[in-house]
């Protein structure tokens, strides 16, 4: 029997369901119909398909909840990770580049709706990054193996501001994530770990990037 005296970040538990990682992705997969012809890899629907391919196939693999690693499961995981990460790069860089090359003048409420599109779904990236690779990942996590963890949440340094039962899931790495995203800089969470710094840097950087350029470049063409 578990010692509900440790809390259960640091101990073996029933673990946690792709559930709410695969409809967030879904639902920002769907948000990409909005972006424009021009700032999306041709052709349009092959990696929002396979992305939807590889999500299906990891709920078929595990329903459940994720409490044993599983090689097959891990590498369908990180693959799917990767079509997102290339998906939402890739408009990114055609975005801003349409903006630095004077491509999109006249069209600031399009700009706009893009940015925001890809502002979100590079929040929704890293935060299965964060999820995917604190402590092993979500099925790693749940058999409380990890002394250390990569990112530090409150509740990890002070027990008492949460129940024994509390460790951290998907919705929370996709806080922190929206949190570093929009200030720029870690808040409440703190990264421990060197990839996770250089995971946080590299995301406040792109954040920053689309918020200079693609926002107020928006916002001034709204006025305009």
């Amino acid at each position: 029997m578990a010692d509900e005296r440790v809390p259960a970040w640091r101990r073996a538990t029933k673990g946690e369901t792709r559930w709410p990682a695969a409809a967030v992705v879904i639902g920002t997969l769907a948000l990409q119909l909005a972006l424009p012809d021009e700032m999306v890899l041709h052709p349009w629907w092959l990696l929002p398909s396979l992305t939807a391919v590889l999500i299906v196939a990891l709920l078929l693999l595990n329903p459940g909840r994720l409490t044993e690693f599983n090689i097959v499961e891990r590498m369908v995981a990180l693959t799917a990770l990767a079509v997102v990460s290339v998906l939402n790069g890739a408009s990114a860089v055609q975005l801003v580049i349409g903006i630095a090359q004077g491509a999109q003048r006249g069209h600031a409420v399009q700009v706009l709706i893009s940015g925001v599109v890809i502002y979100w779904t590079n929040i929704v990236v890293f935060s299965l990054w964060y999820w995917e690779f604190d402590r092993g990942g979500p099925a790693r996590r749940a058999a409380g193996r990890a002394n250390f963890p990569d990112l530090q949440f409150p509740q990890m340094s002070d027990p008492s501001m949460a129940k024994a039962e509390w460790e951290p899931r998907y919705l929370d790495y996709l806080y922190t994530s929206f949190t570093n995203a929009t200030a720029f800089s870690p808040t409440d969470v703190m990264p421990l770990r060197i990839w996770a710094k250089m995971t946080m840097m590299v995301q406040a950087g792109i954040s920053l990037l689309l918020a200079l350029m693609v926002f107020a470049w928006a916002v001034n063409g709204l006025q305009g």
